[in-house]
Parts: structure tokens; C-alpha cells; sequence
């Protein structure tokens, strides 16, 4: 069972290497690690599970995240429209995204990030990723609103790109000179 002592924090050098592609199909050794960080999730959002075991409420994680340099997350969160996504994918890829950008008003966080860090992380507003998922299917998936922001933050960390990394870049635009 993946724990809170799992997660590698931030500064750790993992989180900042592009991943490794999952040679396909995924080895019962690959599966079972997918299949234990989509369970780390779901136990996170469980008041209960999340108590016992002093678990930080979670949305998504990505493999680098409990130190393993591959191309593979979890998420299980539901959309605005209360439409559960709850995936271990393999390979993830975004393959198409809008022009027009979005964000979370609080922010964003994350669970190697053991600081509140303010202000806004620009996301595309719609994107469509592929990828394989535990069982072995390909998906495509045309994701909007929150659920595509979850989805870029988890791809994010298989690029080495932490979310306040953004925000600089972000403050960084807002600065320049017209």
C-alpha cells in the first residue's frame, strides 16, 4: 500500500526528469504499481482510510512522484457534471489542446508540494489525451474544465514540470513590456 512516506517532495531530482515511456504491454510489475497508485487515490479521498494512515486528499499522482521515472498516472476525481474518471492510464499523451486557456481559482497543489503555493497555473481549457489503460485498452479522451486541468497537472509531472513553475512563467508574461 502506497503511503505519504512514498511520495518523493519536491527538490527530489526524479521530479524533474521527462519519463520513460511504459514499453507496451506493461510487465504484471508495471500493472501492479498503476494499479497501487490509482488505490493510493482512492484511499486518499476516503475520510476513514485518509485518517488511519495520515494521507493527503488527492486527485491524481504520477509515477515520478514515488520516484519512478515512467510514463504513467492515476487519477480518480469527478468532473463538473459529477461524471466519475477514475484511470490508471500508461503512455498518457495530450494529442490536441485549445487556444483558450483556464485555471483553478484557489490554485493548485500538489501532494510532493508540502507548501500552500499562490496564484494562478495557466491550463488549456480542453485538451484530448490517449493512452493504455491497466487493462490493456487504448483511450482517447476529450477532457474540459477541472478534469482537463487534474489531466495537464499528471502530465505535467511526467515532463519534469512542477504546477508553480507555470505561475513563474505566468507573473513572467504579465511583466513584459508590450
Amino acid at each position: 500500500m502506497i503511503t505519504m512516506k512514498d511520495i518523493v517532495r519536491e527538490g527530489h531530482p526524479v521530479l524533474r526528469e521527462v519519463a520513460k515511456e511504459v514499453t507496451l504491454p506493461a510487465t504484471a510489475e508495471e500493472k501492479e504499481i498503476l494499479s497501487e497508485m490509482l488505490q493510493f487515490i482512492k484511499n486518499s479521498q476516503d475520510p476513514e482510510i485518509a485518517d488511519k494512515y495520515n494521507l493527503r486528499p488527492g486527485v491524481g499522482i504520477a509515477a515520478p512522484q514515488i520516484g519512478i521515472s515512467k510514463r504513467m498516472f492515476a487519477v480518480h476525481t469527478y468532473d463538473e457534471n459529477d461524471v466519475l474518471y477514475s484511470y490508471g492510464l500508461f503512455n498518457p499523451k495530450m494529442i490536441s489542446h485549445s487556444v483558450e486557456e483556464n485555471h483553478l481559482d484557489g490554485g493548485e497543489g500538489c501532494l510532493s508540494v508540502d507548501r500552500e503555493i499562490t496564484g494562478i497555473v495557466p491550463r488549456h481549457a480542453r485538451i484530448t489525451v490517449k493512452g493504455t489503460t491497466l487493462e490493456g485498452e487504448e483511450v482517447k479522451l476529450k477532457l474540459k474544465g477541472y478534469i482537463a486541468i487534474v489531466f495537464q497537472h499528471e502530465l505535467d509531472h511526467l515532463d519534469g514540470i512542477m504546477f508553480y513553475d507555470r505561475i513563474e512563467a505566468f507573473q513572467d508574461k504579465l511583466k513584459k513590456p508590450l
